[in-house]
C-alpha cells in the first residue's frame, strides 16, 4: 500500500486490511501517505461497516486531531512513538479519560437507565497506548461484566457480529475489539482475558492474539473480573503487529505491583526482534491430547489439526504427542457448576478486586465503593444464584471473601491449584525438552451466534489459573467457512520463543484470509 499513496490521496477502504505496523511506518517517514489520511480512512470504515458489526460503542471524537498533531510533530522533527499514526482501539472495560467504563452493563451506563462509571485518568494500558502515539479510534464492546468468553450478546449495545462468519459467534469477551480488528476498523485492539477472552475472540475472528504471562502487563484500572487471572494483551491481523503491541504494553508500573515480576524478563529487542521464518526449525513442540485433557476434537477439527501438525514439520519442527501422558494434568481441571465449559477458580476475590478498582476512579466517581455498586446494581445482582456470576458460589472461599469486600481474601485452594499446574508444567518441559505446546484453539468449530452453546476451547482455565502465556495464529477454516486456528502454549515469560513460533508458521502457511 505504502508504494502506491501519495500525501494528498485518500487511502481507498479496500487497502486498510493490508495495513501493518511497520507498513504505516514506512509510509508516514517516505511521506507517502500522513497520519491524518489514515485516521481518515480509518474512520470512514468504521462508518461504513460498524454498524453491521457492532465493534466500536464510543468513538473517540478527538482521533482526527491527534493524527494532525502527529503530523505536526513529525513535520518539526519532533520524536514520535512506537505506533505513531496507528489506528486502534480499546476495550470498553479499560479506563479512558473522558469515557465511561461500562463493562457491558446497562446498569453501569446512564444513557441506558444506569450509572455512567467516568475514570479521573487513564488505565495503564491507555495511557502507554497514548504515549506511544497510537490514534484511539474508540471503545468496543463486551458482554455484561464480560462474563462470557463466547459473544456479547447480552451488552446494552447489543450483540456483537463476527466479521468472519456472520452466522456464527464472534466469541468473547473482547468481541467488540477483534470485529474491529477483523473488518479492518483499526490494525490492533487492546483485548483482555480471564478466560478465554482473548483467544476466543481471535480465533473465532480469524486473528492473532496474544495473551501474555500474567504481571507481565498492567491490569490496574480496568473492570476486574479478577486480579488473580485478569490480563490485557493486543489483537491483530498478524503476528508481528501483535508482538508491537505487546512491546509497547508490556512492564512494570506501581500501580500493579505484580507487574514487578516482568523486571528482567522482557527481551531487550523487543517481542517483534529475530522474527524469521526458521522460527520453528529444531524447535520441540508438544502436542493436544488426554494427558492434557480427555475431551476429544470433533472429526473436522482433527483433520485440520492433522494438516496443522504436517505443516509444523515441514516448517522445521519436532513434534511429541501428548507430553503430558502419565500425569494428573489433566485431573486438576473441573467445570464449575452453573457454567457450561468453565473452570471459574480464582474469580474469588471478584469484591475485593472490585473494591480496589472503584477507589482508583478518583472522589468524583458516581460509585466509589462496593456497596455503592452493589446498591446501584441490585436490581440485577449478578451474584445470584441462577445469575451470570452466580456459579461463584460454588468456588472455595467465596462466600468468606464476600462477607469482607475491603479485606483481600487468602484463597489457598487457587494458590495450591496455581502451583500444581506451574509445577506440572516445569516437570514435563524439562522432560521432553520442549519449546512450546502447538494445540487447536477449539475442540470444534464456532457455536450459532445465538445458539446459547459455549465455545469449547482446549486451554480455558488451564491457561488461565496457571497464568501462563497463549498466542493464537490462524491455521485455516471448516467448511462452513469458520476460521479454525492453534495455540502455542509455553511456560511463565516464553512470550518471545511463542511469537516466533507462531510468526514462523504464520509465514510458512499464510491461512488467513481477509473477513471483509
Amino acid at each position: 500500500m505504502s508504494e502506491t499513496l501519495d500525501p494528498t490521496a485518500a487511502i481507498a477502504p479496500e487497502m486498510l486490511g493490508g495495513l501493518t505496523i511497520t507498513a504505516i511506518r514506512e509510509g508516514l517517514a517516505s511521506g507517502r501517505f500522513t497520519a491524518e489520511a489514515l485516521a481518515e480512512a480509518a474512520l470512514a470504515q468504521v462508518a461504513a461497516v460498524n454498524g453491521r458489526y457492532n465493534a466500536i460503542i464510543f468513538e473517540n471524537p478527538e482521533a482526527l486531531e491527534t493524527a494532525r498533531e502527529i503530523d505536526r510533530r513529525r513535520a518539526a522533527g519532533e520524536a514520535l512513538g512506537p505506533l505513531a499514526g496507528v489506528p486502534v482501539v480499546v476495550k470498553d472495560p479499560m479506563d479512558m479519560k473522558g469515557f465511561p467504563s461500562t463493562a457491558g452493563w446497562r446498569l453501569l451506563h446512564a444513557a441506558s437507565g444506569g450509572v455512567d462509571l467516568m475514570p479521573e485518568r487513564d488505565s495503564p494500558v491507555v495511557a502507554r497506548m497514548r504515549a506511544a502515539d497510537a490514534v484511539i479510534l474508540g471503545k468496543t464492546n463486551v458482554p455484561i461484566l464480560s462474563w462470557t468468553g463466547t459473544h456479547a450478546n447480552d451488552s446494552w449495545a447489543g450483540p456483537t457480529i463476527n466479521p468472519a462468519i456472520e452466522s456464527r459467534a464472534p466469541g468473547g469477551s473482547s468481541a467488540g475489539t477483534a470485529a474491529a480488528v477483523a473488518a479492518h476498523m483499526c490494525v490492533v485492539g487492546l483485548a483482555e482475558e480471564t478466560g478465554g477472552s482473548i483467544q476466543n475472540p481471535a480465533s473465532a475472528q480469524g486473528l492473532v492474539g496474544i495473551k501474555p504471562t500474567i504481571g507481565l502487563v498492567p491490569n490496574a484500572g480496568v473492570v476486574p473480573l479478577s486480579g488473580n487471572r485478569d490480563v490485557v494483551g493486543p489483537i491483530a491481523r498478524n503476528v508481528e503487529d501483535a508482538a508491537l503491541c505487546l512491546d509497547v504494553l508490556a512492564g512494570f508500573t506501581t500501580e500493579d505491583p505484580k507487574t514487578l515480576a516482568s523486571v528482567g524478563r522482557i527481551p531487550a529487542g523487543g517481542y517483534a526482534a529475530g522474527l524469521s521464518r526458521d522460527g520453528l526449525k529444531g524447535k520441540r513442540i508438544g502436542l493436544y491430547g488426554p494427558g492434557w485433557r480427555p475431551d476429544a476434537l470433533s472429526e473436522e477439527a482433527a483433520a485440520l489439526y492433522e494438516r496443522a501438525k504436517t505443516e509444523l514439520v515441514a516448517a522445521g519442527a519436532v513434534l511429541v504427542e501428548d507430553p503430558f501422558a502419565g500425569t494428573d494434568f489433566a485431573s486438576l481441571r473441573e467445570v464449575t457448576p452453573g457454567t457450561p465449559f468453565f473452570d471459574g477458580r480464582g474469580l474469588e476475590s471478584i469484591a475485593w478486586d472490585m473494591t480496589c478498582y472503584l477507589r482508583r476512579l478518583g472522589p468524583d466517581a458516581a460509585l466509589k465503593t462496593w456497596d455503592e455498586f452493589v446498591a446501584a446494581t441490585s436490581a440485577e445482582d449478578p451474584f445470584a444464584k441462577g445469575a451470570i456470576l452466580g456459579y461463584l458460589n460454588e468456588l472455595p472461599d467465596f462466600v468468606e471473601a464476600m462477607k469482607s469486600p475491603g479485606t483481600p481474601p487468602a484463597m489457598p485452594a487457587f494458590t495450591a491449584l496455581k502451583a500444581r499446574y506451574l509445577a506440572l508444567l516445569d516437570e514435563v518441559f524439562a522432560r521432553h525438552e520442549l519449546d512450546a505446546l502447538a494445540y487447536p484453539q477449539m475442540l470444534r468449530e464456532l457455536p450459532e451466534l445465538h445458539s446459547g452453546d459455549a465455545i469449547l476451547e482446549t486451554t480455558v482455565g488451564e491457561l488461565n489459573i496457571a497464568g501462563i502465556p497463549g498466542i493464537t495464529v490462524p491455521a485455516g477454516y471448516y467448511a462452513s467457512g469458520a476460521p479454525f486456528e492453534l495455540i502455542f502454549l509455553g511456560r511463565q515469560w516464553s512470550e518471545a520463543e511463542l511469537i516466533r513460533c507462531a510468526h514462523a508458521y504464520e509465514q510458512a502457511t499464510g491461512h488467513r484470509r481477509p473477513a471483509v
